[in-house]
């Protein structure tokens, strides 16, 4: 009966704890850090950067990226320990530490190979602890003790089994199975208790807590030593330990337990040992079974799981609900009415009490769509899509069946009225008999008004991110819309909003926060309210505000901001906290956020909804380093290059990767990056969250990388920087100028030979050619002479010529007109008288004189022809040399009857002899063949 009474309370509690607001939690996958499943053991150093003991080696987080270092011996490392700059892990058959070297990358050194013992077979190293100079390992059948300014061993056995090693205050303590509980003194093993407890029950870890020596057990929970007593601890979370088995566990520095089970996830418990919650796969956790735990400096748990590793942010001005089963569905509206946690959703209306852990209860008639929850005139208003119903505790009644009631707002002076804006436009609900109930519709105006204010004047302001904002002038009685324009002053927009803050009519869109000016009958622009967001990171107009503390609440892409009046001026102040849009995960346009305690808010998503303690909100220091720096050349396999130190590279080697985190490990909290390489690109650049940027063909020249970081919207308080130089390529190098120097002056000398001895040619080849020319000016004028004088031998030709035919005309005329003399003289009377007449002009007609006359003439027109008749012909007589004569003149036989003083038949005669002389063929023409030659 006693274990089924245990049994029922294990179930109830973890009931109510699976119902509870959890922290936080980052889940890292073996995918995401690239090892096996399990992991063993955390720890974290100066820098903090988180190590982690896996199956495959040593992993190491920056808050940026995993990175991990094989094992030394490809075996599972068990255990890993920091101690300034040695990270110290023990594996099957080996221990060592690891060191940083100047390229940023950690390199291993054994100490197990330092044994002058030799190590027992199949040994692991399980624990290490490190205190003042001396660091243990410890394996399940030695302890290890190292000095590390000695670099001396001495080794403690077990001839049973070790189980585990703690360290309380400035005191090692080790549990010997079946032997009981020792502690080393001045390096020798002293029994503390040998408690039947402590020697057949596993101890998980040993505390000093309030003064009191605190053993926890695997199975039987804690217990208190005093001296030789052993009792329990009596504790109100007792009964649920001694249900669990615990593997293992730490105390947190503000005096909790974090429990880490086998296959139930982790427990927290308070100081007093009450369970505060309860985290598991269920709710959170990638794996149930925890190996590790490890508080980081910043209060983070780290869980090494059995497949995974876990961050739990304890410390988070955060909490989470997570409705992961879809039970509640997405938060449209919550509200806190009589000590009531109410949630709108899209499922409908559930509640809960504030301070109790029991789930939520849907309230029944409520199915469906949930817009808002307003609390007026002490009365809880639910806005349904069904209509508006009265809330009271787990009850729901409807009193207006006008579907889809957007907003309930009070108006001023009317006490008895409510505007509710609706699907169908603005409605007035009524109290009568202290009994709220629908009166009336505004007539005249008819748009969904999810937005919507009144003024003291009865104008009611409504915002349709479709159509705009409308100013809609009522009537006293709330009955009718006397006037409906639309201001122009401002542009429609998606998820923009409107809202009355400080009394003031407030419109919100992408482009800021505008007032409404009653003097300008428009709304102008307020730039400060308008820093909550810039276009930039805009997803949402929704403004809320928080009456009971006159605080104004934004949404933008990276932020969640709250805007509160001024301590000592009335200019707002906006405090803006790191709340990502992708993490939030609310409905864009329908955000809510509730006070649900003194400065602790609620709001509203799709998974279930998140408890922010203002509170808790500190401002921390930030810092960025250079983890490593990679050098490339094209083509080949990159290099990394000394941290330290100034780099000097060829020009080749001019692609440079950088790699830089912020070791921050807040699941709400994402690190940004903004860098610039000063001797190329002076200005910084967009702020980014990739951890690494890569310079490609960088030119030669001096460079200083430097990279600074922000986290949410504190910036770090330092910048990272290395200074490296690229060399200038070797043909731009002083040696190679230098060269060029010589090659120039000896080119140029070598030039000013050949263009000497060029120019030595030219001028003689010139020189040659204007003698060339002087010849040919020579010749031509000579042939130009030739030319002058041909022409005047032409011309004498041509003058004999003429000379000649003149004479020869003359001497046919002469011979034809004395033979017509003659003629007339024999027809007249034959005297002696006229017969002395015809002798002297037969005489006259066969004057050789004239021959030689005509012979001369004939040989300056035609020289040497006769000569070559002559001699071509020697057979021809005189007579034939005239008569070739005459035929070169080309004189017909008629011509030259006269001059041979012959009739013309005797002249064909002539020619037909002469034809035969010269053997000329019968068809050869006479006078041509005279002609031609």
């Amino acid at each position: 009966m006693r274990y089924k009474i245990a049994f029922l309370f294990i179930v109830l509690l973890c009931n109510s704890l699976v119902s509870q607001e959890l922290p936080p939690i980052e889940v890292y996958t073996p995918k995401d850090y690239g090892a096996e499943n399990q992991n063993w053991g955390i720890s974290q150093s100066a820098d903090r950067h988180i190590y982690v003991a896996n199956n495959k080696g040593l992993l190491e987080y920056n808050g940026a990226e995993w990175k991990l270092y094989a094992s030394p011996n490809e075996t599972i490392i068990r255990s890993v320990t920091v101690v300034n700059d040695y990270i110290y892990t023990g594996c099957y058959m080996e221990f060592g530490f690891w060191k940083r070297d100047d390229l940023g990358d950690l390199k291993y050194t054994s100490l197990s190979d330092e044994l002058k013992t030799p190590i027992i077979e199949d040994e692991q190293i399980w624990c290490i602890k490190a205190i003042d100079d001396w660091v243990l390992f410890q394996s399940l059948d030695r302890i290890y003790v190292y000095h590390t300014l000695k670099k001396t061993f001495q080794v403690i056995e077990s001839q049973v089994s070790l189980t585990k090693m703690y360290k309380v205050d400035d005191s090692i303590y080790f549990q010997d199975f079946q032997k009981g509980l020792f502690k080393i003194e001045n390096g020798t093993t002293v029994l503390v208790s040998d408690h039947d407890i402590l020697r057949n029950n596993i101890v998980v870890n040993i505390y000093n807590h309030n003064n009191q020596f605190l053993i926890e057990t695997q199975d039987l929970g804690f217990f208190i030593l005093k001296g030789a007593d052993l009792k329990p601890w009596d504790i109100p979370a007792k009964a649920l330990l001694n249900q669990v088995t615990v593997y293992s566990s730490i105390k947190l520095k503000d005096n909790s337990f974090a429990l880490g089970t086998i296959s139930n996830g982790i427990i927290h418990l308070t100081e007093n040992g009450e369970a505060n919650y309860k985290i598991n796969q269920i709710n959170g956790l990638s794996n149930n079974t925890v190996l590790s735990l490890f508080e980081d400096a910043e209060n983070n748990i780290w869980l090494g799981l059995d497949n995974g590793v876990n961050c739990v942010n304890i410390t988070s001005p955060y909490t989470i609900y997570n409705d992961d089963k879809g039970e509640i569905g997405t938060i449209y509206a919550s509200a806190v009415y009589n000590d009531n946690l109410y949630l709108g959703t899209n499922q409908g209306l559930f509640v809960k009490p504030v301070n109790g852990n029991t789930k939520f209860e849907f309230i029944e008639g409520t199915k469906g769509q949930v817009w808002c929850l307003v609390v007026l005139d002490n009365t809880l208003f639910c806005g349904h899509n069904s209509g508006t119903y009265i809330v009271e505790n787990n009850q729901a009644e409807l009193i207006s069946r006008i579907s889809g009631t957007w907003d309930v707002k009070p108006i001023k002076n009317q006490e008895n009225l409510l505007l509710q804006g609706n699907y169908n436009g603005l409605n007035i609900l009524e109290k009568k008999n202290n009994t709220w109930s629908f009166r009336n519709k505004i007539e005249g105006f008819n748009n969904s008004s999810k937005y919507y204010e009144l003024t003291e004047d009865n104008t009611i302001f409504v915002s349709h991110e479709y159509k705009g904002v409308f100013k809609i002038k009522v009537s006293a009685d709330f009955y009718k819309a006397l006037e409906v324009v639309r201001d122009t002053s401002v542009d429609k927009g998606a998820n923009s909003s409107l809202l009355k803050y400080n009394d003031q009519v407030l419109y919100v869109f992408k482009k800021g926060v505008y007032k409404y000016n009653k003097t300008q009958q428009g709304f102008v622009r307020d730039s400060v309210l308008s820093g909550v967001f810039n276009e930039e990171d805009y997803t949402s107009g929704k403004l809320i505000s928080d009456k009971k503390t006159n605080m104004l609440w934004g949404f933008s892409k990276k932020n969640l901001s709250y805007i509160t009046p001024g301590k000592f001026s009335g200019s707002p102040k906006i405090n803006k906290q790191a709340f990502p849009s992708s993490l939030r995960k609310g409905m864009t346009g329908y955000e809510n956020i509730t006070c649900y305690k003194d400065h602790v808010y609620l709001f509203g998503s799709s998974t279930g909804y998140t408890i922010i303690d203002l509170d808790k909100f500190s401002i921390k220091q930030y810092s960025i380093s250079i983890n490593t720096i990679k050098n490339q050349i094209i083509n080949a396999e990159a290099r990394f290059v000394p941290l330290q130190t100034p780099g000097s590279f060829t020009n080749k080697e001019n692609n440079f990767e950088f790699n830089y985190s912020i070791p921050e490990f807040d699941k709400y909290l994402e690190p940004e990056y903004q860098y610039k390489l000063e001797g190329i690109y002076n200005d910084w650049s967009s702020w980014t969250n990739t951890p690494k940027v890569l310079f490609k063909n960088l030119p030669y020249g001096d460079y200083t990388f430097i990279v600074r970081g922000r986290v949410g919207n504190t910036i770090t308080n330092n910048t990272a920087s290395y200074s490296f130089v690229v060399d200038k390529p070797w043909y731009m190098s002083n040696l190679a100028f230098i060269s060029y120097a010589l090659i120039v002056l000896l080119f140029s000398l070598f030039m000013h030979n050949v263009y000497k001895v060029y120019y030595n040619k030219q001028r003689d080849k010139l020189l040659l050619q204007t003698a060339q020319e002087l010849e040919l000016k020579e010749l031509e004028n000579k042939q130009q002479l030739m030319h002058f004088e041909n022409e005047k031998l032409q011309q004498d030709v041509e003058s004999k010529s003429r000379e000649l035919a003149i004479s020869t005309m003359n001497l046919i005329k002469k011979n034809e007109f004395l033979n017509s003399i003659k003629d007339k003289l024999k027809t007249v009377n034959t005297d002696k008288t006229i017969k002395s007449v015809i002798r002297i002009i037969d005489k006259n007609l066969n004057n050789t004189d004239d021959w030689k006359f005509f012979e001369e003439a004939f040989n300056n027109a035609d020289k040497d022809f006769l000569k070559k008749v002559k001699a071509k012909h020697p057979s021809l007589t005189p007579n034939d040399l005239k008569l070739c004569a005459y035929l070169r003149l080309n004189l017909s036989s008629k011509e030259i009857a006269p001059l041979l003083n012959i009739s013309s038949k005797s002249v064909e005669v002539k020619r037909y002899r002469l034809r035969k002389k010269m053997n000329l063929p019968h068809e050869a023409s006479l006078t041509n063949y005279i002609l031609e030659i």
